[in-house]
Formats: structure tokens, sequence, C-alpha cells
């Protein structure tokens, strides 16, 4: 028999840290941000204390160059005062404030893929490069758009990406979302409260397989001649779930089943022109859960006993259309503290 997962410590491959900004500029020694676990690849960054953007670095369009999941600006050529290098366990920062406050409040969200990674040549478009981690089912991903319908760009992951997140680098074009939980031709928008639009132009009605994502013609997802990245995440059990519910509209809410104790949780109502909710298990516990919204600038704090992380998935506490409201539809993603079981069979319960 297979064994249940074959990671049982997820923070080897994701991991949410929180730091206190220090000012101090890079040429004073910067904040040395540790405790990641692993020399990450892709850092997802929020202040907060006070309202400011997300910041998005990874390490194959290059570590001082970020994207902001709450605009559609493209990638910014940062100077060292914002995130200088990955280390072996995080990153180092410099004075900037959105990053690095004096006494700030911050959370950065870390995934490991695979370094700067390399071209991959699976698809129609020779991929720029792919860093791809088999075991966790994380991909980045840079390619030049044809504004092809069909095209295909190849994730390396050898899993079926279950989300995959597109932005169009020059700036201009919103995020582009698709996930499992919607059909092939339904997307949504990242940086926006927007409901899901159902159109083939962003992904050509396609699903993703195990070696191909497939695009469609427009300019958001496969513009001729323009710098796209694209992140993609699959499911992986014991770590790594994307899925849907329809909500119940009760404070005794829907329990969503992901073989794992959550530590990070994504939601989106999809009916509806609600904001994205973000929780994890480092800015709260049960009963005094707070959110952040990727779609927007504003700091911690809001939203709080909507949700609890339980060992083998989570439950809604909210009726609220933001997560819960009768009848409407929503989608997920979510990575694991623990697995429900370990690899040896054992229930992490009864350890």
């Amino acid at each position: 028999m297979a064994a249940y997962t074959t990671i049982d410590n997820p923070t080897e491959f994701f991991n949410t840290v929180l730091y206190t900004g220090n000012g101090t500029a890079i040429g004073s020694g910067g904040n040395a941000i540790t405790g990641v676990g692993f020399q990450p690849d892709h850092v997802w960054l929020k202040c907060r204390s006070i309202t400011h953007d997300y910041f998005m670095f990874n390490a194959v369009t290059g570590v001082k160059r970020f994207l902001s999941s709450n605009d559609t600006g493209g990638l910014a050529s940062a100077d060292n005062e914002y995130l200088s290098v990955f280390g072996s366990d995080g990153f180092t920062l410099g004075n900037s404030d959105g990053m690095n406050e004096n006494g700030g409040s911050f959370v950065s969200w870390n995934w490991k893929a695979n370094g700067a990674g390399a071209s991959n040549t699976d698809g129609s478009i020779n991929t720029t490069k792919t860093s791809a981690n088999t075991t966790s089912g994380c991909s980045i991903i840079t390619y030049t758009g044809n504004a092809t319908s069909g095209a295909t760009i190849g994730h390396g992951m050898g899993i079926k990406p279950s989300m995959v997140m597109v932005k169009e680098l020059a700036g201009g074009n919103d995020w582009i979302v698709y996930t499992k939980a919607l059909t092939a031709t339904s997307i949504l928008y990242l940086n926006t409260t927007g409901v899901e639009n159902d159109n083939s132009v962003f992904f050509n009605d396609v699903e993703p397989t195990t070696s191909l994502v497939t695009l469609g013609s427009i300019s958001a997802t496969n513009g001729n001649g323009a710098a796209m990245a694209a992140f993609c995440f699959s499911d992986v059990q014991g770590f790594s779930k994307q899925g849907g519910y329809l909500g119940n509209g009760s404070t005794n809410g829907v329990f969503n089943y992901t073989g794992f104790r959550p530590a990070w949780v994504l939601i989106k109502n999809t009916d509806a022109t609600e904001a994205w909710f973000l929780y994890d298990n480092r800015r709260g516990v049960n009963g005094a859960m707070v959110a952040l919204f990727p779609d927007e600038e504003a700091a911690d704090g809001g939203a709080a006993d909507n949700i609890d992380l339980l060992s083998n998935g989570f439950k809604l506490r909210s009726s609220g259309a933001i997560l819960n409201a009768s009848g409407a539809e929503y989608i997920y993603m979510a990575f694991a503290e623990s697995p429900f079981v370990t690899s040896t069979g054992v229930p992490t319960t009864a350890r």
C-alpha cells in the first residue's frame, strides 16, 4: 500500500514567518529574517500594522524584482533596500517601509520550488525558466507569449496543477487565476473582488495536464512578445489542496476536508464581488483567527473568528457573504501545518 503522504514535515516546503521591522538599511546590516526552515524560492510579504501593498519576490524573475497581488503593476525593479538576498533559512531586507518599517508588524509566506530554474521545452513555447518542485507540487514559470490559442508551456511538476496564477510582467493586465474548482473556461482575478469570468480566451478551455499548461490568445495570459510569469500549485496528499464548496449561510458553517491541519487558507466567493480572504496559523488561533485580503492594501485585523483550522481540514464560522453565503460557490487553496496521517500511517493527533 502506498504511503498516505510523502511529506511528513510540511514546513520543509511551505512556512509562514512573522517578523518585526527594524528600518535598517542594507549597508548597515539590514534585517535578516530567519526561521523559514529552507532557502525560499517564492516569498509573499505583507505589512500587518499599516495599509500597504503586498510584495511577491521569487528566484526565477530575480530576487530584487517584485510583483504585487493587489494591483495590475508589472515586475518592478527593486533596489537593495527591498529584499536583497535569499538565504539558507530566510531572506534579508533593506529599509523599505512596505516590508521593514521600524517597529512594524509583518508576515511572510514562503514556498520552496527548485531555485532559479531552467528552460522547459515540453510545450509549444519553450519557457525562459521553470523552477519546479516535484515533491511539493509547486512551480514558478517565466515565458514569452505568442498570442496563439492552444499554445502550451511546461510546468515541470509531473503532477496536474490544481491552481495556476498568471501575470503579464510589463503591467496593466490583471492577475488571472485558474482553479480546478471551476470549469476550464472560467477564471478569477487575484487583484480584484471580481466574480468568476467564464471565457475560453484565457486558458483555451483546456485543463492543465501532468506536464503542460494550455494558454489562450489574450494578452493577460499570452500576449504576443510579452514577458509572462505563472505560479502553479498541485494537490499533494497531506500537504496541499485546492477545492470548492457551497456556502450554507450559518455560523455552524461548511467543513472542508483537506487531509491535513491547514497552516494557510486562501478563499474567494466566485459568485459575488467579495474580497479574497487569507488566513494562516501564525496570526491567530481558533476563536481569534485574523484575515488579510490579497486584493487590497488593508492591514491585519479584520474578519476575526470566521474560520477554525482543524486536524483534517477547516470549518467556516461565518454566515456572511464573504465566506459562507447560503448557496454561493467558493474556491479555496490550502497548505499544511501537519498531515492527518504520516507516511508511516500514524495519525498526527496520536503523536
